[in-house]
């Protein structure tokens, strides 16, 4: 496995919820912001940062307008991001095909463990020297 491959993997895209904003907008031409937290199970806060941080690269466009009276915000990948994103799964596939050819070790499946009788906890005894009492003493 060539350690280099993954220092080539765009550090901005690589983070689960970029990726996955990535993922969705690949897939259309533009989706609106409630359409991506909805669908990503986000925060406004976190998907507005996430937001912020692809369009500062230049991945992501937005473009604020109004429906029917009401603000609309869109996403949309640009050409810029298009590529880096299809460049990002590319090298993604490489890593892959290069550990399948290197014959990387499967990751064996763990084994079931044995049911084991369960505990019977038997109660604390006092000795009748024990001077606790827990009910209201007068």
């Amino acid at each position: 496995m060539n350690a280099e491959s993954f220092q080539q993997l765009d550090k901005v895209i690589h983070e689960k919820g970029r990726m996955a904003i990535m993922s969705m907008l690949a897939a259309t031409p533009e989706l609106s912001f409630t359409e991506l937290r909805d669908a990503l199970g986000m925060t406004d806060g976190n998907l507005t940062t996430h937001i912020r941080t692809l369009q500062k690269a230049g991945y992501v466009a937005v473009a604020k307008s109004y429906q029917d009276n009401r603000p609309l915000t869109t996403c949309s990948l640009t050409v810029p991001g298009r590529k880096a994103f299809g460049d990002y799964v590319g090298l993604l596939e490489g890593i892959v095909k290069q550990a399948r050819k290197s014959g990387a070790p499967a990751k064996a499946k763990p084994k079931k463990a044995k049911a084991s009788k369960p505990k019977i906890l038997k109660p604390n005894r006092r000795s009748s020297d024990d001077n606790t009492n827990f009910a209201l003493q007068s």
